[in-house]
């Protein structure tokens, strides 16, 4: 199973669509994702504020940055060693 973090912040539109996203996609992929809140830790904030929404691989660090597709997070998934 690959485990992924969704870097996000309540209140934003883009968040709430990535996160429809990666629901989408937990039907067809073997993954488990949980969404990170970057306002409550301020080194969060400051690497992903202008950012957000971020999907991190926790095997590898990769990172993928808003604006993606599904079809860009399936490659983002599906590629064992993407970085």
């Amino acid at each position: 199973m690959l485990r992924l973090n969704l870097y996000a912040t309540s209140h934003c539109h883009l968040c709430e669509q990535a996160e429809t996203l990666l629901v989408n996609l937990t039907a067809q992929y073997d993954i488990n994702w949980q969404v990170i809140e970057i306002t409550e830790d301020s080194d969060l904030l400051e690497s992903y504020g202008l950012k957000i929404p971020v999907i991190k691989r926790l095997d590898n660090n990769a990172e993928i940055t808003w604006p993606f597709t599904d079809v860009e997070i399936k490659e983002f998934i599906t590629v064992a060693n993407h970085a």
